[in-house]
């Protein structure tokens, strides 16, 4: 599903227009960037968890070469979904 088609599904079961249904899902992700880049977590209930995780500095080999390198320390985005989430899925 791309952003196109949120848009689109919420253009046929809410009336609103394309235009505004585009806002409204613009505006939704945009709060939820804001969030993660602030370094705060987004819990929505019955659908999970969205977490920004620090990574340390790492040794890491280059597979074309067998050279050691240094992964550098970075941030990581993470998911996990409830167990209502994951029980619909399940079940289907």
């Amino acid at each position: 599903m791309t952003k196109a088609d949120i848009i689109e599904n919420i253009y046929e079961k809410l009336g609103l227009s394309k235009k505004e249904s585009a806002e409204l899902v613009e505006m939704v992700f945009d709060i939820m960037k804001d969030t993660l880049e602030n370094g705060e977590k987004i819990k929505i209930a019955g659908f999970g968890n969205f977490v920004v995780k620090e990574k340390a500095n790492r040794r890491g080999r280059n597979p074309q070469t067998g050279e050691e390198i240094v992964i550098s320390a970075r941030k990581i985005l993470t998911f996990k979904p409830s167990q209502v989430l994951k029980a619909s899925i399940n079940t289907q």
